[in-house]
């Protein structure tokens, strides 16, 4: 099993699972929606940059130093990611479409952002599961 610590990002997957479900349980016209809303858009920017950190933790065995990897951006994580088989295409093409998201809305702090964001986020709660699981199942010298 890997050696990366993977709790802090579980921890905000709980959070977002459970701020999502109070939204969607709520009526929009209360505060606690914007509440919820915030909350959740909140946990979706911080779990997609942990998400990207760990993978950056996950390949340092792969290249021949710890700043090459450094050097990646976001993007470029995911695809070695790949390369290296730590994660499945598929889920490599789902993060990259929250990164756009997140990069296309990045100055849009408005309901218009937070809807878009809102409609990922069941899928996305399940592939950052998906990301934890494929690095919980690293080697154990993953992180060295």
């Amino acid at each position: 099993m890997s050696s990366i610590d993977t709790s802090f990002l579980e921890r905000c997957i709980q959070t977002l699972e459970q701020s999502y479900s109070l939204l969607t349980q709520t009526n929009q016209e209360e505060i606690a929606f914007d509440i919820y809303r915030s909350a959740s858009v909140k946990e979706f920017e911080i779990i997609l940059e942990q998400c990207g950190k760990l993978l950056r933790k996950a390949l340092k065995p792969f290249f021949h130093s710890h700043q090459a990897v450094d050097r990646l951006y976001f993007k470029e994580v995911f695809k070695h990611a790949v390369l290296k088989s730590v994660i499945t295409p598929e889920l490599c093409e789902r993060f990259l479409i929250y990164r756009d998201n997140r990069n296309h809305t990045a100055h849009d702090y408005g309901v218009n952002f937070a809807e878009e964001t809102l409609v990922l986020l069941p899928q996305f709660i399940e592939d950052a599961k998906l990301l934890v699981a494929s690095i919980k199942r690293l080697p154990d010298d993953s992180e060295n």
